[in-house]
């Protein structure tokens, strides 16, 4: 099968592209250096040439903050963007996977959601890729879109200046004595790898429509760190963020678990629970606490957000 991958060499297109490869299946990966989804004209050349049966979108202006700052822009790249590549996909008879997000919903249900819960997002992000899901479902039927929660991976996130939250916590327990982190939001950590198997998983289907997709379980950040250096066996001082240490400027979901009820109706759920993929996951990048080329902000609340 011949798959497009959007953002190829990103945080989450990274592990795509190897595990379609790693099915046999003949990859075409596309960069934003190659392709701007706002434009059709800049899609349509490049998905002429590969021909794919498959098109999956992980590119997205997902920075909240910078999200908020620049709206008009959040819109064309994931609402419009979305648009784009469903009106392209539907010309060419491909199947047209888009990553969207847990931040479409605003955390009040305080119970993990289901596909068929209400959105209603708290901010630019979350109301633009909603916008985006709007688009495909109502211009081709032959889609999958997959809601996820709080993505790290073993490739860099540009938009996150390039450390995960994993990697971050690690680089900052090697520099400093203590570590404060907020612990009043809920989600569920989960690996690019394991959203990639389970992306090429439901590609082989034709159970078309939208999924949760995000590990088992849940945690709040403060949570997740104490797992991370549990598993990693790293001592650190660590506390609890203080109500008002870290003031968001960006409303946010308090908290944000989904159930992956559609892929567990269809008996196609792959996750395992989020301990089982960090702990896969630190076992697999034994360079996670390196400091890389990119340094990172000090400020911890701005680092756990996805």
């Amino acid at each position: 099968m011949r798959v497009a991958v959007i953002g190829a060499n990103g945080q989450l297109g990274t592990d795509v592209v190897r595990e379609f490869v790693r099915n046999g299946d003949e990859v075409c990966g596309v960069t934003h250096a190659e392709i701007e989804v706002s434009s059709l004209e800049s899609i349509r050349g490049p998905m002429a040439a590969a021909k794919p049966a498959v098109i999956v979108n992980t590119a997205a202006m997902h920075h909240v903050e910078k999200c908020e700052q620049d709206p008009l822009q959040a819109y064309a790249v994931n609402a419009l963007g979305a648009r784009n590549l469903a009106l392209i996909a539907l010309q060419m008879g491909a199947v047209l996977i888009l990553i969207s997000t847990d931040y479409v919903f605003d955390g009040a249900k305080r119970e993990p959601y289901l596909e068929s819960d209400p959105p209603m997002p708290l901010n630019v992000y979350g109301n633009t890729k909603l916008a985006g899901e709007a688009f495909i479902r109502s211009t081709m039927e032959k889609h999958f879109i997959l809601r996820t929660s709080a993505l790290y991976g073993q490739s860099p996130c540009r938009a996150k200046g390039g450390r995960n939250f994993v990697e971050l916590m690690l680089k900052l327990a090697a520099e400093r004595d203590e570590l404060r982190v907020v612990n009043d939001e809920i989600v569920s950590p989960t690996s690019t790898a394991e959203l990639a198997r389970q992306i090429v998983l439901l590609s082989r289907t034709d159970h078309f429509g939208l999924y949760h997709a995000t590990a088992e379980g849940s945690c709040s950040w403060f949570e997740f760190a104490e797992r991370i250096f549990e598993i990693a066996c790293v001592r650190v001082k660590l506390a609890i963020a203080g109500p008002d240490e870290f003031p968001a400027k960006v409303p946010r979901p308090k908290y944000s678990v989904l159930e992956n009820h559609g892929l567990k109706k269809l008996g196609l759920n792959s996750f395992r629970s989020w301990e089982e993929g960090l702990r896969s996951y630190l076992a697999s990048t034994p360079s996670a606490n390196q400091p890389k080329a990119i340094e990172q902000s000090s400020d911890i609340k701005m680092k756990t957000h996805p």
